[in-house]
């Protein structure tokens, strides 16, 4: 077997190799047969053939050939008959492409398909007759059917031969068209008497090898004279016809002439056979010479017919035309969109110009019917571009942005010139696969939390949250806490993050004493490998709670010895005694502090600034006054709930140091019969309460049973006789009675330098029976005076009005 190659390498504008080749095979060769190696012709390697998942693209052709990827050729996939796939068109070729992808690639492959002798002339009829007068004269032409040899150039039909050749003689014409007519021509004049019947053998050879042929038998009758045979009028009509004509359409008409009369000059049409096999399209009324349309026709399967028309005499005369049928195109074929390799996904980082489909437009219209233009929807950043004749290729034009388009739906339509013009479109959809190219971004650029010191360990204090455009793995957020010391110490040891939630935990428990504020950094991180970050600074600030009582940092407070501080007798009002001095560690409120006398030997000769703590006598000095006096002073913050502290404050009433020495050796003794002094108060106010609460319970179980003696004599039918108390007169007339109003007033030692406060009113009824009054009320008036009671916080005063 004899193979030839022709390789040819071009570069595409577009920036992939287009490499052509082409081999030559004969016709009818075995399935597997090799046709060569493509993997060697075009340079590539056979890795480069799977990994690029190679392929063969033929359009809605039949596939003759066939790729093999593990051994880089191509072998024989289908029979081939060169006569059915090219009929007499020559040369003969296969075109397809092979496909690549990983980068997209494709190569031309053309493969000729040269003949094989493999089919010997054949006519149409095996038999033919001719009826021939006697008188017919030498030179006398009969047309004979023309062989048909469906092979091509020397395998073709070459010659013809008659046998016998006593009366005939064989010609043989060549037409422009390249075809041969064949007649039959008269040499000898017959005589009917002597052989009625000639029969004679044509024979059409080729010349292939080996060499093929075929015969068909000719019966001639001979008739009496008929000495004139019908002429056309011309020996070559043309005419056209529009594709898709309905059937019955007239084509055009033939007409002959025969100089003779009678029968022998009556003509009838007939079609001879051709190699266009034009009798299974058109038929031609043998009467009239019209040529009638009994089939389809199409311009894309033939451009043109050529038709043999037979006129014939009664008398067996003949004569023949051709007649040349154009087809004129019409715009009936859409273009056909062939997508011979696409990537259904592409990445968002692909560069402008990456090819993303690769598309054959066929049109078997001709002229501008066949002239294709392809485009596709605006505004998406692809184009599409002519590579060759009919190929087309879909390359990005900009940058893609999977966060902008994760998808597009790319519409490509393809529309001739014809008029109306025809289009075909398919619609491509395009996944856009993620690439990590953002950073987590947090919702803020800075964060800020409280939290109450003292908190318990493990507390939620509050939440970063940061987001990532990308999509899946890239955009699956993780948190870090970097790290960083706060006063030296590892941050982690006072926070922690949820690496998934972002949540911040307090490891620790805070003091606001210790730590008022302070910050770090947390980082988002995307899970691509590698990763993309963004950090935010976080600012915790601790927030004081009243958690510490206030300390008295003066007078010291000692548990051995004691301390007094000396007031002579001399001292005027207002006199400084001595100072309590105080502290709160807390801030803000829970540190503002005031000073309240609690307890005092003589309350009525002290009093402690509310703000500054300071102790003054609020009288003069007398020599009543005892020598040793004792005060017990409350510091109490303004927290809530609020926390105090105690300090005693021993003050000597002397003008001498022996004298006050000599006061307080009892002190001890003194300070115990304070601590009973309190139990046993204690124990009163228990009691006291005690007899209260049963008081109340008497009472209203005394008011429930007059009430419900009450309601006896209401419900009775006794008359009822209104009782007045003694003495009793309406002096006013309005018939009110006298009233009793009592208030209670408490007061400090302070009170004589602020507003007096009053208590809740409380109101009475009270009958006052005075035995010298004439039946009218009278006010009365009473005042205390106000009890000392050294051991109690208040003083208690009632007024009572009449």
């Amino acid at each position: 077997m004899r193979r030839q190659v022709l390789l040819f390498i071009s570069i595409l504008s577009l920036g992939s190799v287009l490499g052509q080749v082409s081999y030559s095979i004969p016709e009818e060769m075995a399935k597997g047969s090799l046709v060569g190696n493509i993997a060697q012709d075009l340079g590539l390697d056979v890795k480069r053939l799977k990994s690029g998942k190679a392929r063969i693209y033929t359009g809605d052709n039949t596939e003759y050939i066939e790729l093999n990827k593990e051994r880089g050729v191509l072998l024989i996939k289908e029979r081939i008959d060169r006569e059915a796939l090219c009929r007499q068109t020559t040369p003969c070729a296969l075109h397809f492409q092979i496909i690549l992808e990983n980068p997209m690639e494709f190569y031309s492959i053309t493969v000729e398909i040269t003949d094989v002798n493999d089919n010997p002339p054949n006519f149409e009829k095996n038999e033919v007759k001719f009826k021939i007068s006697e008188s017919a004269v030498s030179g006398a032409k009969f047309v004979l059917d023309r062989a048909i040899d469906p092979d091509v150039g020397k395998n073709g039909l070459q010659s013809y031969d008659l046998k016998p050749i006593d009366n005939f003689a064989l010609q043989i014409h060549t037409q422009a068209d390249g075809t041969k007519k064949v007649e039959m021509v008269l040499q000898k004049p017959l005589d009917r008497e002597k052989q009625e019947l000639i029969p004679l053998v044509l024979t059409a050879v080729d010349g292939g090898d080996p060499q093929m042929s075929g015969t068909m038998q000719i019966i001639i009758t001979v008739l009496d004279a008929n000495d004139n045979a019908p002429v056309f009028t011309q020996p070559t009509y043309k005419t056209t016809v529009v594709e898709n004509a309905s059937k019955g359409t007239v084509v055009t008409s033939v007409s002959a002439s025969d100089a003779d009369h009678g029968t022998n000059g009556r003509i009838k049409y007939s079609l001879s056979n051709d190699l266009d096999h034009a009798h299974g399209l058109f038929e031609v009324n043998e009467e009239s010479g019209e040529i009638i349309l009994i089939g389809n026709i199409d311009y894309e399967n033939a451009h043109n017919y050529q038709i043999n028309v037979r006129a014939s005499d009664d008398g067996g005369l003949t004569d023949s035309c051709k007649v040349v049928v154009d087809v004129i195109d019409m715009n009936d074929n859409k273009p056909t969109i062939n997508i011979m390799s696409k990537s259904n996904v592409i990445s968002e980082d692909s560069k402008p110009n990456t090819v993303v489909t690769m598309i054959n437009i066929q049109d078997p219209d001709s002229n501008e019917n066949g002239k294709v233009h392809c485009f596709i929807n605006d505004n998406i950043p692809f184009t599409i571009k002519s590579t060759t004749n009919n190929f087309y290729s879909l390359v990005t034009d900009s940058d893609l942005d999977r966060e902008r388009d994760s998808e597009y739906n790319i519409s490509v339509t393809c529309s001739d010139e014809g008029v109306p013009s025809l289009s075909s479109s398919v619609t491509l959809t395009l996944q856009i696969s993620d690439v990590n190219d953002n950073a987590p971004v947090f919702e803020r650029s800075s964060y800020e939390a409280y939290i109450v010191e003292n908190n318990t360990p493990g507390l939620s204090v509050f939440t970063v949250k940061a987001r990532d455009a990308d999509w899946n793995q890239n955009a699956r957020v993780s948190y870090i806490l970097e790290d960083s010391s706060v006063n030296g110490v590892p941050v982690s040891s006072y926070v922690s993050v949820s690496a998934d939630s972002g949540v911040i935990h307090a490891v620790r428990s805070f003091d606001y004493e210790q730590i008022k504020d302070f910050q770090f950094r947390v980082k988002a991180q995307d899970g691509d490998s590698p990763p993309l970050s963004s950090n935010v600074t976080v600012k915790i600030m601790i927030q004081d709670q009243n958690d510490n009582a206030p300390q008295v940092l003066y007078p010291v407070q000692t548990g051995g010895s004691l301390v007094a501080e000396m007031v002579p007798r001399s001292a005027d009002v207002g006199y400084l005694v001595t100072k309590v001095v105080a502290v709160d560690v807390d801030s803000g409120q829970n540190a503002w502090l005031s000073y309240k006398l609690q307890k005092a030997t003589d309350r009525a000769l002290f009093e402690v600034g509310l703000q500054n703590g300071e102790i003054r006598t609020i009288r003069q000095v007398t020599d009543k006054d005892a020598v040793k006096q004792r005060l017990t002073v409350v510091v109490e913050d303004n927290g809530h709930p609020s926390r105090s502290a105690t300090v005693n404050v021993n003050v000597a009433v002397a003008d001498s140091f022996p004298e006050v020495l000599s006061e307080f050796t009892d002190f001890t003794h003194d300070k115990e019969y304070n601590d009973n002094l309190t139990f046993y108060l204690v124990l009163a106010l228990a009691v006291v309460s005690f007899l209260f609460i049963t008081c109340l319970v008497v009472i209203i179980s005394v008011k429930i049973y007059r009430w419900r003696q009450s309601r006896i004599l209401y419900h009775s039918n006794l008359p009822v006789i209104p009782y007045y108390p003694p003495r009793y007169s309406d002096t006013l007339g309005t018939g009110t009675l006298q009233h009793v109003y009592n208030y209670e007033v408490c007061r400090t030692t302070d009170s004589r330098k602020s507003d007096c406060k009053f208590g809740t009113v409380g109101s009475q009824n009270v009958l006052i029976m005075d035995p010298s009054s004439t039946g009218t009320m009278q006010r009365i008036q009473s005042e205390k005076s106000i009890l000392d009671e050294p051991d109690s916080p208040i003083e208690a005063s009632y007024l009572e009005f009449s």
